[in-house]
């Protein structure tokens, strides 16, 4: 009967974490969708003044994408507050990248690494804290 209650907390946590992984990596595919919407004007000439087909574009898949990113970090962290300090978290490592390696503008700042530390701290206080 031990074995057997063991065995569901395993495998509760593990439906919990897999939750969060999987509403991670829906919030960071959100997040480099919201990137491009917003800075393809500064990449390429050809989005510059056009923010109506940029939101036509972008809008739809990034708002599903963070429905589902919503849906399973609040699945495995079990409160909206959790599931959204992951999305701020996650989106303080995904915009500094690809800032750094598409316009080229260093992350290597005091100021941004310091708030690239305040977001892992945040991601990790969200998981781990109990």
């Amino acid at each position: 009967m031990q074995k057997i209650k063991k065995r569901a907390i395993i495998v509760k946590m593990s439906d919990k974490l897999n939750n969060i992984v999987l509403g991670s990596l829906f919030l960071i595919a959100g997040q480099i969708i919201i990137w491009f919407a917003n800075n393809s004007q500064f990449v390429w000439e050809w989005w510059k003044d056009k923010p109506i087909i940029t939101c036509l574009i972008y809008s739809f898949p990034a708002s599903l994408i963070f429905w589902y990113g919503s849906k399973y970090s609040y699945a495995g962290l079990g409160e909206a507050w959790g599931a959204r300090l992951l999305g701020f978290g996650v989106s303080y490592l995904t915009f500094p990248l690809l800032t750094y390696l598409i316009l080229k503008e260093s992350m290597f700042t005091p100021k941004t690494l310091a708030c690239l530390i305040l977001a892992s701290f945040i991601i990790a206080i969200q998981i781990f804290w109990k």
